[in-house]
């Protein structure tokens, strides 16, 4: 084989594949003779095609006439099409590229100097490989471009430098750029096939509150969920739900597609700028204890209420749930963390982030607040699309919802900023009436206590939670149960049965 970076010919007096490369990309390092090889094994037996197609693709290639013969190569044994030298002389009779080494006598050529068709993984490996490192010379290039240019803030060129590097890991490259219309089909139909494989229930990620997953079809991979609420109406609480369902319904296998990952519930990193990861344990605690979070706080226990506890702290112990209650981070800390943690050996299939206003924009937004809140919603989407996750972002909604009469809220309430609308998946929000009511609770010997009273005991325990947006799907209200003492929203039963299944 011959030595990285240098060109060897098929035979003696044949023209070279890239004798036009000069300059840098003569040292970047590649292997001309690997992939004739894998191209001559290829037009050879269109058999071994299955072995090398998880492992290669056109772009791999360095020499860009070996790109076009091994995607026509793919094309033709895609539609169950021979490709052979005979073949693809029709098809590639007009590639400049091609006829300046030989045109047809050059596909002959390849086919009949491959000599190694069982190892044709390995040339499809090395290859790619190659190709890796290729990349990182070019991130590298790029990170040392980036640093000699004073403009450039450092911290910013840092968490560019990271994503890239992430990119290359997962993806294999540094940019997505466009995306053919038949990865996009595949994709689509592999998402439809999720839900019918769940027989029509999601295609998303399970909230564990069934009226919700019926209304969204769980949680979406890309999608930003904004969940807002007043203070007091169970944000933090109904998000912490979510995020306790999921992980503990975490189950690992092999996914439609392929892949290794969470086949039910998921991994969850959960950023709580408000609360510290003590506090948010102990509501997951009291939940699954079924043990008031404030007596929790006293130390208030009977012993089996104490067994009790320390048995739900025992079963979730291995949850997959990972709490960051770092305060005031940035969005590209946020960001870098979240890739961090999805590209560590846990995963990542949630995030929640509590909540969006105690996030920091970059020092450019300056005091425009509006517009920094913006770039913190816009980045939040951006995690969303480039670590193919939901995300919850919860959010705080302005004081106008308190001067009307009916106290629900609507989008144009959400604080600070219209983007967060506009970037938004679903908007959800928290809404208790019971809050509202209990307030207003008149003197025991008041004409309208009794009336007073027949309400509270209408809605007692109930929350709702008002979807005002959702792009790909229905919009309306879905209502939940509440247990203050233990700060858990449930199902309802009577809006529940089997059939409603069908």
């Amino acid at each position: 084989m011959n030595e990285v970076g240098k060109i060897q010919p098929l035979r003696d007096g044949d023209a070279s594949p890239d004798a036009a490369a000069t300059g840098e990309d003569s040292v970047l390092p590649h292997n001309i003779e690997a992939e004739q090889q894998l191209l001559g094994a290829l037009l050879t037996n269109n058999d071994v095609f299955d072995r090398v197609e998880s492992v290669i693709k056109p772009e791999h290639f360095f020499d860009p006439v070996h790109r076009a013969i091994f995607e026509k190569i793919r094309d033709r044994i895609g539609r169950n099409m021979l490709a052979s030298p005979v073949t693809l002389k029709a098809y590639m009779a007009d590639h400049e590229g091609l006829n300046e080494l030989g045109g047809a006598g050059y596909l002959a050529k390849l086919a009949a100097s491959a000599i190694a068709t069982y190892a044709v993984k390995d040339y499809a490996q090395l290859i790619y490989d190659l190709y890796l490192r290729r990349q990182l010379v070019d991130v590298g290039a790029q990170i040392t471009g980036s640093a000699k240019t004073a403009e450039d803030d450092p911290a910013e060129q840092i968490v560019t430098a990271e994503r890239n590097l992430y990119d290359l890991a997962t993806a294999g490259q540094v940019s997505r750029g466009f995306k053919s219309f038949l990865d996009a089909v595949t994709e689509a139909v592999q998402n439809a096939n999720a839900a019918f494989e769940r027989g029509g229930g999601m295609a998303g990620v399970a909230t564990g509150l069934l009226d919700l997953d019926k209304k969204m079809g769980g949680l979406h991979k890309s999608d930003l969920i904004i969940l807002a609420g007043r203070p007091s109406m169970g944000k933090t609480s109904l998000a912490t739900n979510i995020a306790f369902n999921i992980a503990k319904a975490y189950k690992k296998g092999k996914r439609p597609d392929g892949t290794e990952g969470a086949v039910e519930g998921g991994v969850v990193g959960f950023f709580s700028l408000e609360m510290s990861s003590e506090q948010l344990a102990a509501r997951i605690l009291a939940e699954a204890s079924e043990i008031s979070s404030h007596r929790i706080r006293q130390g208030d226990l009977t012993e089996e209420e104490f067994r009790r506890f320390l048995d739900a702290a025992a079963t979730l112990e291995h949850c997959p749930l990972y709490i960051d209650d770092t305060p005031a981070l940035s969005i590209a800390q946020v960001s870098a963390r979240a890739r961090r943690l999805k590209r560590s050996g846990n995963g990542l299939d949630l995030l929640i982030v509590d909540y969006l206003q105690l996030l920091r924009g970059s020092s450019k937004s300056g005091d425009n607040r509006v517009q920094e809140i913006g770039e913190i919603s816009m980045g939040l989407k951006a995690i969303a699309k480039e670590l193919q996750i939901p995300v919850i972002a919860l959010s705080q909604l302005s004081r106008q919802v308190e001067n009307r009469e009916d106290k629900r809220p609507q989008l144009s309430d959400l604080r600070e900023s219209g983007s967060i609308e506009q970037d938004a998946d679903v908007v959800m929000f928290v809404f208790r009436e019971e809050y509202y009511v209990e307030r207003e609770k008149p003197s025991d010997d008041s004409p309208s206590f009794a009336e007073w009273q027949e309400k509270m005991n209408r809605l007692y325990g109930i929350a709702e939670l008002i979807l005002g947006k959702q792009r790909h799907g229905p919009i309306g209200t879905v209502e939940l149960s509440f247990q203050a003492e233990f700060t858990r929203f449930g199902n309802l039963e009577k809006h529940w049965s089997p059939d409603d299944a069908h």
